[in-house]
Formats: structure tokens, sequence, C-alpha cells
């Protein structure tokens, strides 16, 4: 039975009042300013983000570190990127995230490797700036086609003081003014991974924007038409998929942040006519910089599904003059016999069907569009690290009652599905298998599920055959029923 917007409500707040009730008084307090029914017509999801995760919560939020090395810096191809400090950090941050890269690993590319200071107990007691040093020469030895070096500080770093500025300041001079960026991010710096992006925004508007010589590559021409893709990190190859479009109406592409991007395109990126900027929350603070400082104006983007790339299309293509508009029309005609063709094989099987998502970046809000392009419905969604300002954007895409959860504990995540009864859950690897112990449909939605790309119109696609795959699988009738379906 199909419910009305205010029972809906109604159910989402008892569904939220069940949930605190296994808390503490304390505990319970604080949490319900995490979860909400979204209200039509508030500004934003009417709940706190950006607040630090309880001890004791099973949260599935990352840190600093894995913000920087993880997601801004790793994915540029030609750089080294060290992990400073021991050998945990850099192993499990190692080629987690299918930045898809072009290149030859080993020789001109190493997004794939991982490189340490693999810090010992010596370490700590005397500082590894010698150490840090050394590595850097090893590393200049070894892979002379490398175009920098980043050095992406784990916790120790901070707590013992290593000066990893002074020791890029001088390798940088003995290597003949070399790219070496150090990068402040060790892991207990803010409440996420959050603060790790701002940190990474950072050192590269310090360590490459304010060291670069605007002469130092006159072989760069510039065009009218020229823009960089900033907060796309090329998983699955979805910013392969988002410059096949852009180049199809008529942009040329000169840099992208950061996946299968080079430090090149970075030094490039404050001659774009415009930024598109597809990760609000890692990149928005140097689309900001770009535009303060060199008048490059930015606009957000969002390439999941056709009604979003339509509408992206055109507002992208407003920044500039006739030609690409009219080349936007022609492009969203072309692909849109691919599109009808998608949504009619797969919207009668998809159709009603509801799904929760729960990821970091911008996945709660983009992909809703998508999987609505389809005739699903988005029932929950929330942030792993969002601030507010993501919270207020996600307005524009929620319906009225949607239930909203923000840094949700694994328990709360556990009790809301058991209540909602979705048909699919899109979240992360850490809830993967917990659902679908339970029964219940699931899509890996930080790095699709080893799949994609979900970018674009070939991407939707893929998209579109996935959330079938997943909610229609056989494996479901010989597998453990979800508890709700147990009950009936």
């Amino acid at each position: 039975m199909t419910m009305t917007v205010e029972e809906r409500k109604a159910a989402n707040k008892a569904l939220i009042d069940e949930v605190l009730k296994a808390y503490p008084d304390k505990m319970a307090k604080r949490r319900a300013k995490h979860l909400s029914a979204y209200e039509e017509g508030r500004p934003d999801c009417g709940v706190k983000s950006n607040i630090k995760s309880l001890p004791g919560v099973m949260t599935i939020r990352g840190c600093a570190y894995a913000g920087s090395k993880g997601v801004v810096w790793g994915p540029i191809k030609d750089m080294v990127h060290i992990s400073h400090g021991p050998v945990g950090c850099g192993q499990y941050s190692w080629a987690s995230r299918r930045n898809y890269y072009i290149g030859m690993t080993g020789v001109d590319s190493f997004g794939t490797m991982q490189f340490t200071s693999d810090f010992q107990e010596k370490d700590i007691v005397f500082g590894g700036d010698k150490k840090l040093d050394k590595l850097i020469d090893e590393i200049e030895e070894l892979f002379p086609l490398n175009k920098g070096i980043s050095i992406q500080s784990e916790c120790p770093i901070g707590l013992i003081g290593d000066d990893i500025e002074a020791v890029s300041k001088k390798k940088s001079k003995e290597m003949g003014g070399k790219t070496i960026i150090p990068v402040r991010c060790e892991g207990f710096r803010g409440v996420s991974q959050s603060l790790g992006h701002h940190i990474a925004n950072d050192a590269i508007r310090d360590w490459v924007f304010d060291k670069t010589d605007p002469n130092k590559r006159p072989d760069f021409v510039s065009t009218p038409y020229d823009v960089a893709i900033i907060g796309d990190y090329n998983i699955g190859g979805d910013a392969w998929s988002s410059r096949i479009l852009l180049e199809e109406i008529g942009l040329r592409v000169i840099a992208q942040w950061s996946g299968d991007g080079t430090i090149a395109e970075l030094e490039n990126t404050p001659k774009a006519k415009l930024n598109v900027l597809h990760c609000y929350r890692s990149m928005n603070y140097i689309s900001r910089h770009m535009e303060e400082k060199y008048g490059v104006p930015w606009v957000e983007y969002n390439f999941f599904g056709p009604t979003q790339i339509e509408k992206s299309l055109r507002e992208i293509a407003s920044h500039f003059d006739d030609t690409i508009k009219a080349n936007v029309e022609r492009v969203i005609a072309k692909y849109r016999p691919l599109v009808d063709a998608v949504i009619a094989k797969y919207k009668p099987r998809l159709d009603g069907k509801k799904v929760m998502l729960y990821v970091g970046g911008l996945r709660p809000r983009h992909v809703i569009g998508a999987y609505e392009d389809l005739g699903m419905e988005i029932v929950g969604t929330g942030y792993e690290f969002g601030h507010n300002d993501d919270y207020q954007r996600t307005t524009h895409y929620i319906k009225d009652g949607t239930l909203i959860y923000d840094d949700v504990t694994g328990y709360e995540f556990e009790k809301f599905a058991e209540g909602i009864k979705p048909d699919l859950v899109g979240s992360g690897i850490k809830e993967k298998y917990v659902f679908q112990k339970m029964g219940v449909p699931f899509r890996q939605m930080h790095s699709w599920d080893y799949s994609g790309p979900y970018h674009g119109y070939d991407g939707f696609a893929i998209f579109a055959r996935d959330m079938d795959i997943a909610i229609s699988s056989p494996v479901w009738a010989l597998a453990k029923n979800a508890p709700w379906k147990n009950a009936a």
C-alpha cells in the first residue's frame, strides 16, 4: 500500500524515535540532531553535520589522510605519492578506488603503486626527516620519469613534529626546482576525511599554483572553449565518460582533477574558461580560490542519468556561445534513442522499487536522478562526511518525507532498513556484506561494485543493468530472506 506524504513523515519520525530508544539519554539527544524526515520547503534537510563522531559507535567515516591521499592526490598519475609514516595507512589506501589511468605503471604512471617511509620505533624516537630525504633520492633514481612527489603525512608525523616542509624545499632545490609537495593530512585532523580534501586543496593552492611560473609552458595555447573537469576521480572510467560528452559539445578539456590527471594539468587549470565541478564536497575549495584569484568561474554538473545529464549540459553551455548551445541540443537528440531503449528495457522491471542510499562525496544526492529515471524511489539518504551546504543541495533532489541520516551508525542503518524495507541499498564496502547477509540486494556505490562507468549516457545503460542485476538476481531465492520478509 502506498503511503501519503504525511503518513510517510509520521512513520519515519516514529522509526527515528524507536531507534533512539536503544541509546543512553545523552547519546540519544546527540544522535537525534543527525536524523530527520525531510520537510519540503526547508532550506536544508534538518540535520546537524560535520560533527565529530561519538566514541563507541560504528561510524563509516575515514580520516584526513584518506581524504587527501586516497581521494585528491592519489589519482594524479605522473606523481609519486609517499605515505609518510608506518606502513599500515599506505597499505590500506593502496589502489583501492579504481581510479583508472592511461600510462605505463612504474615508468611514467604510479597510481597503483605504494610508496611508504615505513616508520619503525626508532623513527618515532629520533624523527624521520633523514629517512624521508633518502627516500626521495631513491624515488628519483628508481623512477626518473616521475613529474613530482607529494608527501602524505600520517598521524605520527604530526605528533613527533617532522618538518616535511623543510625537507620538501631542500630536495626541490637539489633537484632543480622539481615539484615536491608536503601535505599535512595527518589522520587525526578534523572529524572525517572531509578536512583531508580541504588540506589537499590548500596544498595545491600553496605549492602548485603559487609556485607555478605562468611562462613555464609557452607551448600551451588557450582557446575560448577550454574547460577543466574538477572533482572527478575516474572511478571505473567516469571522467572519460564525462570528457566524451564535453568534447562532443565542442569544448576542450585541458585538465582532469584528478582521475587520469597530471601535475601539468593542475598547473594549467587557471587558464581554463570554466571549471566544471562534479564532487562539490572535495573540490569546492580550490574552485572558489580559482574564481577569486584567477577569475575562472565554476559550475556544478551531474552526469548521472539522462534527466540530470541534459540539465547539466545546458547549464554548462549557458557559459559559452550559441555554437556550444546548438551542439548540446544535437548531442541530447543523438543519445535520446539510447536512453529510450534503456528505460524501455529496465523501467518495467525496476519501477516502484525503493532505494536507501548512504555514501560520501556527492552520491547521496547526485545519483537520485538516475534512479528516478528508472522509476525507482529514494526513501532514505545521507552522507558519511557531508556539510550543511551538501544537505542544502540535497533538497533539490529529494521528496517530502524522505528519511535523512547523517554519519549514520551501523545500528541505526540496519534498523532503518528493517523499518523502511527497501528493495535495494546503495552504500559502501563496509556495509555491503551486512545487508547481503540480511537478504537485502546491495550495490557498492563508492566504486560501482567493480563495474562502471556510471557517468554519461553509456554509463546510464551500465547503471540500469547493474541495478536490475542486483535486485533481480536469482541468488536471493537461495539466500536467507530479509527480516521483514520472514515476518511476512
